[in-house]
């Protein structure tokens, strides 16, 4: 079954946290709802990044496009592991991720934002 939805109308969480609720309307004026698990919805989080820059990609027959979200803010937490800390980067229309990091990572990324010269990460094909 395809679903081809127009507009997204409605986006929930069920009374007990279990699962979200996507609201739509289809390209028949039919409304519908997609519910995901946590579980699905976290694989769906960290998949459609890369499926919208490979689509931008394909799209324009360009391979240095990418979706580049506008950081509005960004905040530093200590973790329940010393070795690490989470970063939340915020964009300004609402969005945010939670990353953690271990001690080593959080320094090449001071040194990097701190240096004056272009920051050239190690490149590596996976």
């Amino acid at each position: 079954m395809e679903i081809e939805p127009q507009s997204l109308t409605t986006c929930e969480i069920e009374p007990d946290g279990s699962a979200l609720v996507l609201g739509f309307i289809d390209a028949n004026g039919i409304s519908g709802r997609v519910r995901l698990s946590i579980d699905q919805a976290g694989a769906l989080a960290m998949t459609l990044p890369d499926l919208i820059a490979r689509a931008l990609r394909s799209r324009y027959g360009d391979d240095t496009l990418r979706y580049a979200y506008s950081l509005a803010s960004w905040t530093l937490e200590r973790s329940s592991d010393h070795k690490t800390s989470m970063i939340t980067l915020s964009t300004t229309d609402g969005f945010s991720a939670c990353f953690s990091m271990q001690r080593e990572l959080q320094d090449k990324l001071a040194e990097a934002l701190a240096s004056d010269g272009p920051y050239r990460p190690k490149i590596v094909a996976h």
